[in-house]
């Protein structure tokens, strides 16, 4: 995978801590659903809390990770189940055959320097027309100590993911904002007062009581800001010809 950085055991605590936002992972669960048809990849799956939340929906799944204590727990974790397959994952992936159905990748791309070469190595995967998901932090403001402590190269606003997909050669679908309620508590809690997200009473009781709020909100409107921007972008169905200069 291009150069992708921070504190990799930081990153693996922060899954683990997590692991409570139940509501909210089923929420951005079910927005990549539509798209995954019946072979699709997720590029850092870490724990693999989304690969077993969009396995039983599709006919094969291959959860990847690029760091190697990461993977050997991910290999572990899905060892027994016929329809995950597991792999290490550097892109750009010189044996990619753009046979998957959609390639997903949820707070990843946001480590990554090269985010246009990890978008372009993302397409490699697919299939000509097939999608490309993606959830990244939303808002440059919003960037904190946890973020840079977490390997976070930047935050995003829909216009720098539309044009990082579309420098991408990608053809975008769909770019929008989530959890207007979560950027708001983002910026008391994590950049305000230094907060690191973990388990507990107040993640329990977020995930609980505002989570289902932000999302009936989403389904029937549009926010202008959000803790993050979901993106979706497929692979083009005919290569792009350059138009001819009129002279």
């Amino acid at each position: 995978m291009p150069t992708v950085t921070g504190d990799s055991r930081l990153q693996s605590d922060v899954l683990e801590e997590l692991s409570d936002a139940r509501a909210y992972r089923h929420w951005l669960a079910d927005l990549a659903r539509p798209y995954l048809g019946d072979d699709p990849v997720e590029v850092g799956s870490g724990t693999g809390d989304y690969a077993a939340e969009w396995a039983p929906s599709v006919t094969k799944f291959t959860a990847t990770e690029a760091d190697e204590s990461r993977y050997k727990a991910l290999a572990a974790r899905f060892a027994t189940d016929e329809t995950v397959d597991t792999r290490e994952l550097h892109l750009p992936d010189p044996d990619a055959d753009g046979h998957h159905t959609a390639a997903i990748a949820y707070n990843v791309l946001e480590h990554i320097p090269d985010h246009v070469g990890a978008l372009r190595g993302m397409g490699a995967l697919v299939r000509p027309g097939a999608a490309v998901i993606i959830i990244v932090p939303a808002f440059p403001s919003a960037m904190s100590r946890f973020d840079r402590a977490i390997g976070h190269e930047r935050r995003y606003t829909r216009k720098s993911l539309h044009d990082a997909m579309t420098a991408a050669g990608l053809d975008v679908e769909e770019v929008r904002y989530l959890n207007p309620i979560g950027l708001l508590n983002w910026y008391v809690s994590v950049k305000g007062l230094g907060m690191t997200p973990r388990n507990g009473a107040l993640l329990r009781l977020y995930d609980r009581t505002f989570v289902p709020i932000a999302r009936f909100l989403d389904r029937h409107a549009r926010s202008p800001f959000g803790q993050s921007v979901f993106g979706v972008a497929r692979v083009p169905a005919v290569a792009h010809v350059p138009r001819p200069r009129v002279s």
